[in-house]
């Protein structure tokens, strides 16, 4: 993990880190507000024994009297120690709140007491110091009528503390910043590390071992508006699609695919929007396209371009219905549509039957391009049998949903059908996806809003070939 990929998790992710920022530290807050302060009153005694003079000396013997500070540090916590200085009842709870060490290299004793009253954490520290000191006196006496050996001195009174050691407010919120950090940075990257959805061209084509040929950005429009209506659109969708026509223009240039079949590996990935605006760019540039709906399971391009779809494609297959009659066209220029029709209870063996290759024949001598709107490849088995019988495939996967053994399922079966694959196209792909995201708005494409009153108002009409 290297420093660009963290900060392009951070940027992608800034709102949840955020999120994570505010509920530590207000969690911290809240936390240190409940906490009961707590003081620390210090107490240090200086252990000195007799010397050869019989005075008291702590330069007599001091190794050994360091070697005993530590024996005494355990005595002065002991209970019988505490229950001096408090009651029984509370014995358990001071001795929890006594610590003593031995200063290294000396004779002195360090004795802390916490209490969440400074006051009475004084008072419990000098009486603690001034038991301990007559109880070491007893004990180190030889004989209760001799002197004793060993004598505590109190060097340093305990002083009424006047700050708390807790809580620490920015302690306490610098650790819960940084807890947050490690927490929600934790949790970006396994998400991101489990995440097999394909976010990048580059992924796609790994995955799939084939060029992509068309990054389709986002926009919010283009749920309610999905056709690209104006033929010199400033738009980045508009100018997208165009980039895969001259994409597409380039697949082949000794074979040019005639019948291109267009799908994707699951449903709502963006497929019939992918075929009608392609359809679309391509007439605008003077091919004579024919937009074939054979999804024969969920038919959208009526809805698309509010043309009659009772009639059209499985009626021709059937019998029902010459060609020529149900071919209508739509828009300036002329782009022809051929709807699926009727929803047969058999799509699967209408698609693949001999009448519709003969019918694939016919259209393809007649148009520069028949662009045909498959089903999905991983559900029904459609797609595959059309794409065994056209020139080409593309397929069409979705940002941050396809996943990426969708697409090596979905070659997989393409392949298995000896299809030519022509390519892949990224679509809705949002401007917060780095270059792919915002390709075209660092060119400034953009839609006016007169433009998008008129795509809105634009009236097509459709008339029978």
């Amino acid at each position: 993990m290297d420093l660009l990929y963290s900060i392009r998790l951070a940027r992608k992710n800034w709102a949840l880190i955020l999120l994570s920022l505010i509920i530590s530290v207000g969690a911290a807050l809240v936390v240190t507000s409940n906490m009961p302060p707590k003081y620390v009153a210090t107490i240090t005694m200086l252990f000195s024994s007799y010397d050869k003079r019989g005075a008291f000396s702590t330069a007599y013997q001091v190794g050994t009297l360091s070697q005993g500070a530590q024996s005494y540090a355990n005595l002065l916590t002991s209970r019988s120690m505490v229950s001096q200085i408090t009651t029984p009842e509370d014995v358990p709870r001071l001795q929890q709140n006594i610590a003593a060490e031995v200063v290294p290299g000396t004779v002195l004793l360090r004795a802390t007491v916490s209490d969440q009253n400074a006051a009475r954490a004084a008072s419990l520290a000098n009486a603690l110091g001034a038991k301990f000191a007559l109880l070491v006196d007893q004990i180190e006496r030889p004989t209760p009528t001799s002197r004793p050996t060993v004598k505590v001195t109190i060097v340093d009174q305990a002083e009424v503390p006047k700050e708390p050691v807790s809580p620490m407010p920015m302690v306490n919120i610098l650790v819960a910043i940084l807890i947050a950090l490690v927490v929600a940075f934790s949790s970006l990257i396994l998400r991101d590390r489990l995440d097999t959805t394909i976010k990048s061209p580059d992924e796609l084509q790994h995955h799939s071992d084939t060029s992509t040929l068309g990054i389709i950005g986002y926009e919010r429009a283009a749920r309610r508006h999905p056709l690209i209506l104006r033929p010199h659109g400033r738009s980045s969708r508009a100018e997208a699609f165009r980039s895969l026509r001259t994409n597409l223009q380039f697949i082949g240039i000794d074979k040019q695919p005639k019948s291109l079949v267009i799908t994707s590996c699951l449903p709502n990935e963006g497929k019939s929007s992918t075929c009608s605006n392609l359809a679309i760019t391509l007439t605008q540039a003077g091919w004579r396209v024919l937009l074939v709906d054979a999804d024969l399971r969920r038919p959208r391009l009526p809805d698309y371009f509010g043309i009659e779809g009772a009639v059209g494609l499985t009626d021709v297959l059937i019998g029902k219905a010459m060609l020529g009659e149900v071919i209508q066209t739509w828009g300036e220029p002329r782009l022809s549509l051929l709807p699926s029709g009727q929803i047969p209870p058999n799509p699967s063996e209408l698609l693949g039957s001999r009448m519709m290759r003969q019918l694939l024949d016919q259209l393809t001598d007649k148009y520069d391009i028949v662009i045909i709107d498959a089903p999905p490849l991983l559900p029904v088995t459609d797609a595959a049998t059309l794409a065994a019988v056209c020139d080409g495939v593309l397929l069409v996967a979705k940002y941050g949903k396809t996943r990426q053994e969708h697409i090596q399922r979905a070659m997989e079966q393409l392949r298995s059908v000896k299809a030519r694959i022509v390519g892949t196209v990224l679509n809705f792909v949002p401007a917060k996806a780095g270059k792919y995201g915002g390709y075209g708005y660092g060119y400034g494409y953009y839609e006016s809003e007169p433009a998008k009153e008129e795509a809105k108002d634009s009236v097509m009409t459709t008339t029978a070939v």
